[in-house]
């Protein structure tokens, strides 16, 4: 008797590097081992609607993901790869109009119906503002973009999903697991209730577009929690698809969610350790068939120390196969249904999910909650709980604070990751200057003003960006263009809150604090600095709150800061020790430059230490060029860091 298998999910490995070419070959060595979609990193310049040449890129091409500045490049990313076959999801949020319409003018230069493109665009702008940091335009300007690119879809792309709603990214930001349920929830509330205001979808149609959202999603280390928490999201949206919208075909009410598991959890000691985190997290979204993923990406098990290898991204790829066909587990109904420790915790969540979506409401939506500073603030305050539950014991992680003993692992030769050849980048940068100087001007200049009067006459957006891509535009003119007419936004930092600890740890390091101040007159000042395009502001933050707790004067103005902005500042503010968040892997570029700009100013004698993802091998560089001290996720405990700080500041005190 044959046994009735459900079909899996899609495979995906989240990968894109150096440039199109060498992420193309990346694409068909993934594809031939098993892999059934892309799922398409870019760099952090494309990301924020920059060029590989511009200053704010220096460090960054390649680094994340792949640059794609324009046609010739997406046309290289996918080359002999048939578009009409293929599953694509691009993680690519401010601009991603852009990226799509590139997408699609590849797809028509390739004689391929774009009708019949499948895929996603990431596109949840709301959470760049609180997490990932990948934001351009202010939050109205924004959403206006996702709206246009919902309506265009409709038309145009039925069976792309123009937006992804992104909870992975809260939960990375320390949200629990209301609170990723929640904000998740009220992002995809605020999107479509902008897109049926703005009556572009006929009445009866609207329900096609609320079958389009998806949702990317984490699931973390807390099994049960994390399994209940995706059956909480999918009665939810149903519900809230049903009694909101309207919407009665149940096909149009599924939760489609595509996931990649934590890696908020993945640890850099016994990085090893992070296999079996990946397989239990892959499990919580996959074994209750009622709430099974759609899609499932998994990251390697060194992503704590740096870019995934080709190799470790295909162990990763196994993982999900093995589960998928040579267990039973696609031959069964939901294995849970019926339990009560399940119902109840899923009607736990539930309640206080929609309680907090109420809050949201109350407040005007998850766009002013974004802007007064709630959901950020909120978040911050979350994982500061979580950082002081780490240092404290409290929450176990081994390797980390608990059953730290380890042999040395045959796994980790040369940093056991993926490094991005310097060569290839001048190359890339070479070459755009070259198209560039090859273009007809005078249509550029055209394109280029036909863009923004289309954009500042509220047109919608992809039409005119189809256009600019097959005339020849790069990301960073259209974002420039775009930026002239809609500005630039910094949201809040979140980091204005205070965790209000007290205990007998924090107060020692307190007492420490004091001692230092009292021989400056004044409270030790630090700058808290994010240079580059990495948005990963988690650490940053969590070192900002921790240093105001303890008594320290901090001043942190949020990410993307050039390395001169930062200089400038502390030669204004007159700070005591300079810290810099990288986890880019920019450092070797950017901070030798600070130092650089830092000496020409006059106050190279000013402390500065680093934190982020920072290979070993690089620790002595940086020290060499003048670096004080490095932290990486290995130095989990911020108040060790904090006296580091105040030795630091003392010495310096002592020498002068």
């Amino acid at each position: 008797m044959t046994i009735k298998k459900d079909k899996p999910w899609i495979m995906r490995t989240y990968a894109g590097h150096s440039t199109a070419e060498e992420s193309n070959k990346l694409f068909k060595i993934n594809l031939n081992k098993g892999q059934t979609g892309l799922s398409v990193a870019f760099d952090l310049p494309t990301q924020t609607g920059y060029d590989s040449d511009h200053v704010l890129s220096e460090g960054e091409v390649g680094k994340v993901g792949v640059p794609i500045s324009n046609l010739e490049d997406m046309n290289k990313l996918f080359q002999d790869i048939p578009l009409e076959q293929m599953n694509t999801s691009m993680t690519i949020n401010a601009p991603a109009a852009w990226l799509l319409s590139l997408y699609c003018a590849t797809a028509e230069k390739n004689k391929v119906d774009i009708s019949k493109l499948q895929g996603t665009t990431q596109n949840d702008i709301l959470k760049e503002y609180l997490s990932r940091g990948t934001y351009i335009f202010p939050p109205k300007e924004s959403i206006k973009l996702i709206s246009d690119m919902i309506v265009f879809c409709y038309k145009e792309i039925p069976k792309w999903n123009p937006t992804n709603i992104c909870s992975y990214h809260l939960q990375e930001a320390g949200a629990t697991p209301v609170q990723e349920i929640a904000f998740a929830l009220s992002n995809a509330i605020c999107i479509l209730d902008t897109v049926k205001e703005s009556n572009q979808i006929p009445k009866e149609d609207f329900s096609k577009v609320v079958g389009r959202i998806s949702f990317f999603v984490n699931a973390g280390i807390r099994f049960i929690e994390e399994l209940c928490k995706m059956r909480a999201f999918t009665e939810m949206w149903d519900e809230i698809c049903q009694k909101r919208y309207g919407v009665d075909d149940p096909k149009y009410r599924r939760f489609r969610y595509g996931v990649q598991v934590n890696s908020l959890g993945l640890t850099a000691q016994q990085p090893e350790n992070n296999v079996a985190r990946i397989i239990i997290e892959m499990l919580a979204v996959t074994l209750s068939k009622n709430s099974r993923a759609r899609a499932v990406q998994l990251p390697g098990w060194n992503e704590a120390l740096g870019l995934p290898r080709p190799w470790d991204q295909q162990w990763s790829l196994r993982f999900q196969q093995i589960l998928a066909f040579e267990t039973d587990l696609l031959e069964s109904s939901d294995i849970f249904e019926g339990s009560k420790v399940i119902e109840n915790k899923v009607d736990d969540l539930k309640k206080s999910a929609y309680d907090e979506i109420k809050k949201i409401d109350n407040m005007g939506g998850a766009a002013v909650a974004l802007e007064n500073g709630y959901m950020k603030e909120s978040l911050v305050a979350s994982l500061a709980k979580r950082s002081q539950e780490i240092e404290s014991g409290i929450k176990k992680v081994i390797g980390v604070n608990i059953f730290e003993e380890t042999e040395s692992s045959p796994l980790q030769v040369d940093e056991s990751i993926q490094k991005v050849d310097n060569e290839i980048v001048s190359a890339k940068i070479d070459s755009l200057s070259q198209y560039k100087k090859t273009r007809n001007e005078e249509l550029i200049s055209k394109t280029i003003e036909k863009l923004k009067n289309a954009v500042a006459n509220s047109e919608n957006i992809m039409p005119i960006s189809i256009e600019s891509a097959k005339n020849g535009l790069t990301t960073g003119e259209w974002a420039g263009a775009l930026r002239e007419v809609f500005g630039e936004y910094r949201p809040p930092t979140g980091t204005g809150i205070s965790t209000n600890m007290d205990h007998d740890e924090i107060e020692a390091v307190r007492n420490k604090i004091k001692v230092v101040s009292s021989k400056l007159g004044r409270p030790i000042k630090i700058l808290v600095g994010k240079p580059g395009l990495d948005g990963h502001s988690n650490g940053a933050e969590q070192i900002a709150v921790r240093a105001r707790d303890v008594g320290m004067e901090v001043i942190y103005h949020g990410i993307r800061l050039t390395p001169e902005e930062i200089v400038s500042t502390v030669e204004q503010e007159d700070v005591d020790l300079v810290g810099l968040s990288i986890l880019s892997g920019s450092h070797l570029t950017v901070v030798p430059k600070i130092i650089e700009i830092m000496k020409d100013k006059g106050c190279g004698n000013t402390p500065i230490i680093v934190g982020g993802i920072i290979p070993n091998k690089d620790h002595k560089t940086l020290k060499d060029s003048g670096v004080r001290a490095v932290y990486t996720p290995k130095d989990y405990s911020l108040n060790k860091i904090m006296e580091d700080f105040a030795k630091i500041i003392s010495q310096d005190i002592a020498n002068a």
